[in-house]
């Protein structure tokens, strides 16, 4: 009987999963909240799959793994596993990358609408028995005036572009990787890393958390940005320094955040960012809606279910051959 473990996860049962798995002759054995690594070797030692969410799946967990065939994570980025200890092991490493797409673009376009049009200021302003204007008449701005960056053009990246186009602002976008014709065809205009943060307005974050974007946002390239500069972040947490991002928010230099990830996560209930009018946060729910999760589930269940007959792999993100 193979042994599926689900380390971790946020929704109320696992009737998907167990829907698709047990079908199959499957054992599914899963912990509901995120646990440490030393606990976590004991729960993955004789796992044949195992499915992740959140929890810190390195290179200690994958040491103890004795006969695991795929590590699939419930999500787009792969962050919390060890993609090399894995490589190393041979255990294949798979991700979800097609689902959510349209819900982060919406939660990015959501974000800088209420940052520029001061939505969530003003209603707090009103609630509070007060009808006037929240902020100076400087705060309150339009799209169609500026200069947006998107940083990062995968699938999520190029769908805020096509979002962003019919507002009629000018559009940078900056992606090592995709070529510039790509980025022009989606309506954007392709530039450098430097030239993006020189000329942006607002500067959106759309990369996953690899050693090279991990703290791409710091002291020295939020000094680069513009004075009054919105900063969004969907994407993930450590791509911003934190300190760095809050004293520039606190010296003025940054004029807004609106944030769906933080790092440390959850943000600490003593974070400076939660006491300033000028942030937005959200609990990382950008990627959530009914379709969406489902979409992310199956897919999870899916790929186990092809690791227990035999079949061959889809979106395996650390090159293990099979």
């Amino acid at each position: 009987m193979p042994r599926v473990v689900i380390t971790d996860y946020t929704f109320d049962s696992l009737d998907i999963e167990t829907g698709i798995l047990q079908p199959l002759g499957c054992e599914v054995v899963a912990w509901k909240e995120k646990k440490p690594a030393t606990e976590l070797v004991k729960l993955v030692a004789d796992a044949d799959q195992i499915i992740t969410q959140f929890a810190p799946v390195n290179a200690e967990v994958i040491g103890a793994m004795r006969r695991a065939r795929v590590i699939v994570r419930y999500g787009i980025g792969v962050d919390n596993v060890d993609l090399a200890a894995a490589r190393a092991k041979g255990i294949p490493v798979c991700n979800v990358p097609d689902y959510c797409i349209d819900e982060v673009a919406d939660q990015t376009l959501a974000f800088i609408l209420g940052a520029t049009r001061q939505v969530v200021t003003n209603t707090v302003t009103v609630r509070s028995g007060q009808w006037r204007l929240a902020v100076p008449l400087a705060s309150m701005k339009t799209l169609r005036d500026l200069t947006v960056g998107i940083v990062g053009c995968g699938r999520i990246g190029r769908e805020v572009i096509r979002r962003l186009v019919p507002f009629k602002c000018r559009v940078l976008a900056f992606d090592p990787v995709l070529p510039a014709a790509e980025i022009a065809a989606c309506g954007a205009i392709p530039v450098g890393f430097d030239q993006l943060l020189a000329e942006s307005d607002v500067v959106s974050l759309h990369c996953p958390s690899t050693p090279q974007t991990r703290r791409m946002i710091h002291r020295g390239t939020l000094q680069q940005m513009k004075a009054g500069v919105i900063v969004i972040n969907v994407a993930r947490g450590d791509l911003v320094e934190t300190a760095a991002l809050i004293e520039s928010l606190q010296a003025g230099h940054i004029g807004a955040a609106a944030l769906d990830v933080f790092d440390p996560e959850p943000i600490p209930p003593d974070s400076p960012l939660l006491k300033m009018d000028n942030v937005i946060v959200a609990s990382h729910i950008a990627s959530t809606s009914v379709r969406a999760v489902r979409k992310l589930r199956e897919t999870a269940a899916n790929i186990v279910a092809m690791s227990v007959r035999g079949e061959r792999l889809p979106n395996v993100v650390n090159g293990v051959n099979q």
